[in-house]
């Protein structure tokens, strides 16, 4: 296959960590490759800033999430259908109207990593494939060139929606005990069933509000 239809075939993001398939599976499940010991501890590493070791189990993971897990609440200020992201809180509501949203727990960008303004959802898309983007792969040679949607490595997880601009992705994850930090670079990370709720709430164009 060539570099053109690479090119072609993936939507690239430079600086959220997602390349997401236009046609979603094809291209990534043609490409992917097993992961070697090395790209895998690679890959656990990415996004964290404790070591592989320190990665909670999933029943650490959901005890975590318990603090900031997902439920009805109230807020007032922002449009019906709007996508509000707290950086400092480390949440994502949806509002609802009527002064209520539905508040799900993310993971947020490391503090260099963090950005605020608005926008609209771009495209949604389940399982996508991930290509590592330059920035990443710069911090991170070892990764593989594309990692197939749905392979449990995929850092994607179970959905993404991509952000108008080309720049940041609201994504599910494979590692769950990550989500409630300041982890990423600069996408917004859930749990997997919380991305997949929001999914179905949401269109694309859909504003986004995100604040510090």
């Amino acid at each position: 296959m060539s570099a053109e239809l690479i090119r072609m075939g993936l939507a690239m993001n430079r600086r959220n960590g997602i390349r997401a398939l236009v046609s979603v599976g094809a291209l990534g499940l043609a490409l992917g490759m097993p992961l070697s010991a090395t790209q895998a501890q690679a890959l656990a590493a990415l996004g964290d800033p404790s070591p592989p070791a320190a990665i909670p189990s999933a029943k650490d993971a959901a005890k975590k999430a318990q603090k900031f897990e997902r439920g009805t609440v109230s807020l007032g200020g922002y449009s019906p259908g709007t996508i509000v992201i707290k950086t400092r809180e480390r949440r994502l509501y949806y509002v609802l109207g009527d002064g209520k949203a539905v508040r799900y727990p993310v993971g947020v960008g490391r503090p260099d990593k963090q950005w605020s303004g608005h926008s609209a959802i771009s495209g949604k898309y389940i399982r996508p494939a991930w290509s590592p983007p330059e920035e990443i792969r710069l911090d991170n040679p070892q990764l593989p060139y594309v990692i197939p949607g749905g392979a449990p490595d995929n850092p994607m997880g179970a959905a993404a929606l991509t952000i108008a601009g080309g720049e940041y992705a609201i994504h599910g994850t494979n590692r769950p005990g990550s989500v409630g930090g300041f982890v990423s670079y600069g996408c917004i990370r859930m749990l997997d069933s919380d991305i997949l709720d929001l999914f179905e709430r949401v269109a694309v164009g859909t504003p986004v509000v995100v604040e510090r």
